[in-house]
């Protein structure tokens, strides 16, 4: 048995026993990112493979941090921001982001950043679904994936106030939307 390190050098060297370990390690998780980005299985089973070969065509880009616990951790994060990226490429090519519209932060009123103490982040993924695409995309960049705004704008090629401002629709939205639940919660008890 191989170990993580060995396996990532096996990639290099282009072993499909070594591939193959990887893509069976990290399958769940990439699905789970792909997954808060596109709802159809079937695109997202397709878009994890398509992030596979990405990862395996780059793996020589992947440097390991000098700490040998960090490894897998910087790993997963290194390709959690592949997958990722391609999810937002497909949404591009599909078209299904709504208009993104530039937007002033001063069009927006500010509101007061107040998560509700009951809040996880189950409920938060699970309440995503319902939110329009482009929150949903900024969202997931930024509280999720931890991109800055300044990333997202140019991935998204949108001005950086509009990620702002669509990432406080999204929390606001996604406030109200949590209330009903747990209103609609109590309600049938």
């Amino acid at each position: 048995m191989l170990n993580f390190e060995e396996t990532i050098v096996g990639c290099l060297r282009n072993q499909s026993k070594s591939k193959e370990m990887v893509y069976k390690s990290f399958y769940g998780y990439l699905m789970a990112v792909i997954l808060r980005y596109v709802n159809d299985r079937d695109d997202a089973e397709e878009l994890v493979n398509d992030a596979f070969i990405k990862i395996f065509n780059a793996v020589k880009q992947f440097k390991f941090p000098a700490n040998k616990e960090e490894h897998q951790k910087a790993f997963k994060a290194w390709i959690s921001k592949i997958a990722s990226r391609t999810a937002i490429d497909f949404l591009r090519t599909k078209r299904n982001l709504m208009s993104i519209e530039e937007i002033v932060e001063e069009q927006e009123p500010l509101t007061e950043i107040n998560i509700i103490t009951a809040l996880n982040v189950k409920d938060i993924l699970k309440l995503l679904d319902a939110l329009p695409e482009i929150q949903k995309l900024i969202f997931n960049l930024y509280e999720i994936e931890g991109f800055s705004h300044d990333e997202i704008a140019k991935t998204l090629n949108i001005p950086e106030s509009s990620s702002r401002v669509y990432l406080t629709r999204a929390k606001n939205k996604l406030r109200t939307l949590y209330s009903k639940t747990i209103a609609n919660a109590y309600a049938t008890y």
